[in-house]
């Protein structure tokens, strides 16, 4: 694989899409931005990202030519992020999670916050290296931080933002449910 090659590139853009768009998508939602949809934005934001992630999960291991990653600067300080997104899901942020269900049934707490800002930081430091250029060198950091971390984060942050959003439009009062079967089984 060379950075000229088109599928290369054409994977990067891709993903460097994403990123942008998820980026932009929490740091809206911890700011606040219509918090009726929040939820929503979310999952649509992170079901987008975990399509490029399968497609960088699919392609053969990317390998740069340098086995270093190149200094890109100091990392952004994500913690503001963190707490924001922390504020606009307080009440929903913490659930429990299987950490490895291939080695056992190991349970442990987490929040869609902080798997949220992990993932965001994944990726911001893959767009810094596609920004100045490492095409490969950005590609080879989402690649193996997709498998080493935050494609899991991604997953387990989808299926409970859907469970969320189950339980808040299926869930209903008994008598609500009793008068609707009712309703629903008179001619």
């Amino acid at each position: 694989m060379t950075s000229t090659d088109p599928d290369v590139l054409d994977i990067a853009q891709a993903v460097a899409e994403e990123s942008r768009s998820f980026l932009t998508t929490v740091t809206e939602v911890g700011a606040g931005g219509a918090p009726e949809a929040a939820l929503p934005l979310l999952l649509l934001a992170v079901s987008d990202l975990l399509a490029a992630g399968a497609r960088l999960g699919a392609t053969t291991d990317v390998v740069p030519a340098e086995r270093f990653e190149p200094d890109v600067g100091p990392d952004p300080d994500l913690e503001p992020l963190r707490a924001a997104l922390a504020n606009a899901l307080e009440g929903i942020d913490e659930y429990p999670e299987v950490v490895d269900p291939l080695l056992g049934a190991d349970v442990e707490a987490v929040t869609l916050s902080g798997n949220l800002v992990g993932i965001a930081g994944a990726l911001a430091q893959g767009l810094r290296h596609y920004e100045t250029g490492g095409v490969l060198e950005a590609l080879w950091w989402w690649q193996f931080s997709y498998l080493s971390d935050w494609g899991e984060r991604a997953s387990s942050v989808l299926r409970t933002l859907q469970s969320i959003l189950a339980h808040l439009r299926l869930d209903v009062a008994d008598d609500v449910a009793t008068e609707a079967e009712y309703d629903a089984l008179q001619p």
